[in-house]
């Protein structure tokens, strides 16, 4: 395995083992997790491998092949928030959460190897702190189950490394199995998997990066989530997703106007789950289309995370064919899914494609995913 031999040429022997933890695609269900509501996301094969050795010597080492930069060497005894500002926040601040929570961890070697694409809106944060939560699980024979560990990787995303992201990130790496969407209720992550296999449907789920980096430590995706909480306290609820749908006029006449567009689109958006996770259980993998593409139209109107290229990918592959289409992930950029029928899929690949170019925009990445199982130790 390459990483076996990467992690020997960094660090002079042989690691532990190698684990592996994926990127995500979220089917439906946007900006809900931190509203305690409900989202529906699926691994996708694009995936971080770590290959591990425990050190007993309290250091934290990081390397990974997708940088240039040498070795980070870190005291574990050393690690706060603030502490790391690179992308080894990531990792180091999953460390700090077992620690910080009580368990007892030390030092490791750590060589990441990735294939999920980095601000894409495909939760290349997520796979990497899941696999260190993984690996040092393993190490440190800490028996903790995935959704503990996804709460941990939450809480070092959040904490240690900046980025008010809900869980749902975190529990798609940790929870998701091969053939199956996660079905997430936020509150309490109870989660369950609902078959979800498009292939056998005749369709293809296609991803375009619009190469369009986005950034959730901007303060942007913070605003939006501060303007939840004041909206659900306002509203004199725990969390948005205690509103129900005939609730909007009435909140209407409570919030103020900069808040009620956030809320509408929460509450739809919950609803929208909710119809896809029912479509899906009766077979009806095509009737995800007209949801998505009513997703991705809140985001752009209601929420406004969209942006011209993400609006462009949507709109073009829905002209050309495609059952729908949505912006996915945080927003600010990064990727459009596009449910397609599999034999219309290159000719809508070809004319969002296409539209970039007119468009004068960066040519998109596009490729086809399917669900794919979570973290896991691989050797």
């Amino acid at each position: 395995m390459h990483v076996n031999e990467a992690f020997r040429r960094v660090f002079g022997a042989d690691p532990d083992g190698v684990w592996a933890a994926p990127g995500r695609v979220n089917l439906i269900g946007e900006h809900t997790d931190y509203n305690d509501g409900f989202a529906l996301p699926i691994a996708i094969p694009q995936t971080t491998l770590l290959a591990a050795r425990r050190r007993d010597d309290g250091r934290l080492r990081l390397h990974s092949a997708q940088g240039d930069g040498p070795v980070v060497d870190l005291a574990v005894a050393d690690l706060a928030p603030g502490a790391v500002t690179t992308w080894a926040a990531y990792p180091a601040g999953v460390v700090w959460a077992l620690a910080d929570a009580g368990h007892r961890v030390g030092g490791a070697d750590l060589h990441f190897d990735s294939t999920v694409p980095t601000g894409a809106g495909l939760s290349s944060s997520a796979a990497l702190e899941c696999a260190v939560a993984f690996a040092y699980d393993d190490l440190y024979g800490l028996g903790l189950g995935p959704p503990a560990l996804a709460r941990l990787a939450q809480r070092a995303e959040n904490a240690f490394a900046g980025v008010p992201c809900g869980v749902m990130d975190q529990m798609a790496s940790a929870c998701c199995t091969e053939g199956a969407a996660l079905h997430l209720d936020s509150r309490g992550t109870v989660y369950e998997q609902v078959p979800f296999a498009p292939g056998a449907r005749g369709l293809s789920l296609l991803v375009v990066d619009t190469r369009v980096k986005h950034d959730l430590g901007d303060g942007a995706y913070a605003a939006l989530r501060a303007g939840c909480e004041q909206a659900a306290a306002l509203l004199g609820l725990a969390a948005l997703r205690d509103l129900p749908a005939d609730g909007l006029d009435a909140a209407a006449r409570v919030l103020p106007a900069r808040l009620l567009p956030l809320v509408r689109h929460v509450v739809s958006e919950n609803a929208r789950v909710t119809e896809a996770v029912a479509h899906l259980r009766a077979g009806r993998v095509e009737a995800l289309g007209p949801i998505l593409t009513a997703a991705h139209a809140s985001l752009r109107d209601d929420y406004r995370v969209s942006c011209a290229e993400t609006d462009l990918a949507a709109v073009a592959a829905v002209d050309a064919g495609a059952l729908g289409a949505r912006i996915t992930g945080g927003g600010f950029g990064g990727s459009v899914i596009v449910l397609v029928e599999e034999d219309r899929a290159r000719a809508v690949g070809a004319a969002v494609t296409a539209a970039f170019g007119g468009a004068g925009y960066r040519t998109p990445h596009l490729f086809p995913v399917a669900p794919a199982a979570g973290a896991r130790r691989v050797a």
